[in-house]
Formats: C-alpha cells, structure tokens, sequence
C-alpha cells in the first residue's frame, strides 16, 4: 500500500486536474514547479558562465534569442539585461531578440514557409561560437525546434527554456531547462526567474574578473 499523499501533494494533483485556476491553486502550481527549477541551477550557472565567455571573448560573440508570445517578450526581456543591465554597471553586450525584427518577421513569414521565421534570422545573424536561447512553454513549437537545428548547423552553441520533458525542442538543443508544470503560465513564471538567474551568473562571471569586461567609453558618460 503506498504512502498517503500530503496535504502539498493532493493539491498540486488538483491543480493539474482542473480547469480553473484560484489564486491558491495558481501559488500551489508556481511552488511545485519551482521545485523543478531549483534541481536545475547548476545549468543556469553554466549559462551564465558560457555567456560570459562567448560575449567577453576577443571575438566578441553575440546572444540570439527567440519565442513565441509571452515568450517572444521574455527573450525581448533577456536581451534587454544583457545590452542594458541586470544589476551591477557593466558595459553593453550584443544580444538581439529575433521576435523583436518586425519587418524582417513579416517579410520571412510571407516569403517562407512558417517554420524558417526565426531559422532565417539565425543563419543571417549568427556566427560560429555564437549562443541562441530558445524558449518555449510546449518544447514543440515548430519554427524554434528548425531554429535550433539551424543554428548547431551554423555551429552556434543553443540553450532552451521548455516546459516539461522530454520534448523535440530539449532534444534538439546543447543543454536544456525543462520545468514540470502543466499550466503554460507557471512555465512562463519560473523561465522568468530563471533567465534572471542566468543574469546573475552573467555578471558574477564578467565581474570576477575585470580584464574580461571589454573597454569602452566611461560608464555613466552620457547620462
């Protein structure tokens, strides 16, 4: 006979049961798959740190990123921290959001077949060395499984951000972080926190060592 279920664990079952969401039900949901999350921080520490590599290097690579509606604004969201900042003043870093090229979206999507919207933009943008992070609360959108495959073909380095595993987009990635939730918004609610813990490791890593951070004009002139 198997062990009865915590007060915890019998409302995180009807949570992924039901239809609506209460306020209660939604903290359970975000609480259980923070669980997932935090079994995951060494890869968000690795990501920081490969980015900080990749984005300080002599070359100086740049970040891509992509997704589809409220992930479209979380990859605008990274982006933003990189070529602006999270916490500390640092100088910029290249980082695009391929959702954020308006025109070149609707040019490739009336041009081409649905999937190459964000793959086109990779193969322009991207170069050897370089990162793309890809989000998805599904791992199954089609145009950022052929944006992954694209870009390890273009020999950038692709990180996703999916909701359960295994999925195709997981699969099709270098390293992925797959959160255990059913609800599209409590996946969309820990990739925030984590992209933000990538941030984190991000500057930890520039940071530690000032000869990395790349040289520039004064850090406040034009404000």
């Amino acid at each position: 006979m198997s062990a009865p279920h915590s007060f915890f664990e019998n409302v995180v079952a009807d949570v992924t049961t039901c239809t609506h969401l209460t306020g209660a039900d939604h903290v359970a949901s975000l609480t259980a798959a923070l669980g997932s999350l935090n079994e995951q921080l060494d890869a968000l520490d690795r990501w920081g740190t490969l980015l900080a590599d990749v984005l300080c290097s002599e070359s100086r690579g740049r970040l891509l990123a992509a997704g589809n509606g409220g992930s479209a604004a979380q990859a605008q969201h990274l982006t933003a921290e990189l070529v602006g900042r999270y916490r500390a003043d640092r100088p910029p870093f290249s980082a695009i959001c391929l959702t954020a090229e308006t025109s070149s979206l609707t040019a490739i999507a009336n041009d081409y077949p649905a999937d190459e919207l964000f793959a086109r933009q990779v193969e322009a943008h991207g170069r050897p060395g370089d990162v793309l992070i890809l989000l998805s609360t599904s791992g199954r959108s089609p145009n950022a499984v052929a944006a992954a495959r694209r870009a390890r073909e273009c020999g950038l380095t692709v990180l996703a951000l999916t909701g359960p595993g295994p999925n195709p987009l997981a699969a099709a990635a270098d390293d992925a972080v797959c959160i255990d939730s059913p609800w599209t918004a409590t996946v969309q609610e820990c990739h925030l926190v984590a992209l933000h813990l990538v941030c984190a490791a991000f500057d930890a890593a520039v940071l530690a060592e000032p000869s990395r951070v790349p040289s520039g004009p004064t850090l406040g002139a034009a404000r």
